[in-house]
């Protein structure tokens, strides 16, 4: 029994490797350190002594990975943006511009978080800084709760696909394609999404006026000219940098990490002159850099280890050739792929799946023959979806930490809502994949 074990074939060794390492993330061991052991202990198993040099070259790799480099730089350009307090400024502006329109508070959060996304790229401080600002307002002007939590949601989850995003610059060394292009591709689909968020509650407002109703008298502005003051000075200056940073990387001034570093200096010298830069502010903002920066990054690494142990066990050959095997046209695959990453977005957060799972899918993603870019896309489309998917739905547990007089059903039900929006722009890009393909083929020709 003990030597029919030992001499398992490797490709089974493999998938008992997944299915404990699902297992343990599933009860609440950590990842990075679950990864590694599993990773150790299987590739010792399967392959022997050779496991700790694929460890060592593993490491290593991610260590030296350029890409990677602008992941602490935009994750510190986000948090100096969030601490000049510059959304809160241009999301007043916006509200008194639209102070007599119905759902105008719906718009100022959607028209908020999407520039608020270009600038930071982190979902929980979007979601958590939207609810800050528009929850009282929305209560005081009769807003819909659930049409409200779903806006504030789904407009925060906008940051993990609109660039600079931190998932896409991950994603490219993963996908080993270009992180320009991965951002060049995600532009069209950002913007469309926030569009579609947009449309919608703007259509239920002129079927039902009651559920946004106008801003009340006391609220509105008494002089146009400050609107318009409050306006420039809360769009131009984020829209500016983020303009400048995206810009230069679209258009091949500058590498994603150089471009990250000039973004944050950027940021540095906005929340200066906005005077909310103090010694204690800054330092908490490194602080907060390298506690999101170290796990990203270690998980990045375990999570290569993770996954080389596994190519060499033979098992995504096995399930590749399985899958191709089946009578299935290759959309259906992609479906059931696509059907897969969205379930396991419910108790997962991004990192894992694009750490974890997104490789082991690649080799089938590429015996189809699909563009590794447009499929980057969906999985980053997919995986806003899994940011509004109950019982998990992490977005529902910031909106209720900082807006606790929501009913948690509440915020469920508006989120529910804009999810199926966000599978509806799913399907549209897998349909239409130009709306994903076509600015980095007009940029880039590729």
């Amino acid at each position: 029994m003990i030597d029919a074990i030992i001499n398992l074939q490797p490709q089974l060794i493999g998938i008992i490797m997944i299915a404990i390492m699902l297992f343990a993330i599933f009860i609440g061991f950590p990842i990075s350190f679950t990864l590694i052991f599993l990773g150790m202990i299987f590739g010792f198993w399967g392959f022997g002594q050779l496991v700790f040099y694929l460890m060592t070259f593993q490491f290593s790799n991610v260590m030296l990975e350029q890409a990677l480099a602008a992941v602490p730089l935009f994750i510190f350009m986000g948090i100096l943006m969030e601490q000049a307090g510059l959304m809160e400024r241009l999301f007043h502006s916006v509200q008194l511009m639209l102070s007599r329109v119905h759902g105008a508070l719906y718009v100022a959060v959607l028209f908020v978080s999407t520039i608020f996304a270009a600038a930071t790229g982190i979902v929980g401080a979007s979601v958590t800084i939207l609810g800050i600002m528009a929850a009282k307002t929305m209560n005081k002007s009769g807003y819909d709760v659930k049409l409200a939590a779903g806006t504030i949601t789904a407009g925060g989850t906008l940051g993990i696909l609109i660039p600079p995003s931190i998932m896409l610059v991950v994603m490219g060394p993963i996908l080993e394609v270009p992180v320009t292009d991965l951002f060049a591709a995600a532009v069209i689909p950002g913007f469309m999404l926030a569009f579609l968020y947009t449309g919608y509650a703007l259509i239920r407002c002129r079927i039902n006026p009651k559920l946004g109703p106008p801003l009340p008298e006391e609220l509105r502005a008494q002089s146009m000219a400050y609107v318009w003051k409050e306006f420039f000075f809360g769009l131009v200056p984020p829209a500016a940098l983020v303009g400048f940073a995206l810009g230069s990387i679209l258009l091949g001034f500058a590498t994603p990490t150089e471009a990250a570093g000039m973004g944050a200096f950027g940021a540095f010298v906005l929340a200066a002159a906005y005077r909310k830069l103090t010694w204690s502010s800054f330092k908490n903002a490194l602080i907060k850099t390298l506690e999101i920066s170290a796990l990203i990054l270690i998980l990045v690494a375990a999570s290569n280890f993770f996954g080389a142990v596994f190519s060499r066990l033979g098992t995504p050959t096995m399930l590749t050739n399985y899958l191709l095997v089946l009578d299935m046209s290759p959309y259906m695959i992609l479906f059931l792929i696509m059907a897969l990453i969205f379930v396991l977005g419910w108790p997962l957060e991004w990192v894992p799946i694009v750490l974890i799972i997104v490789p082991i899918l690649l080799p089938v993603v590429e015996q189809l023959g699909f563009s590794l870019v447009w499929f980057g896309i969906l999985v980053a489309v997919n995986l806003q979806t899994a940011w509004l998917s109950p019982p998990v739905a992490l977005s529902a547990y910031f909106l209720k930490g900082v807006v606790p007089e929501w009913d948690l059903k509440d915020i469920y039900a508006g989120m529910m809502q804009f999810m199926v929006i966000q599978l509806i722009g799913l399907l549209l890009i897998i349909f239409f994949p130009q709306i994903a393909l076509w600015l980095p083929e007009y940029l880039y020709g590729n």
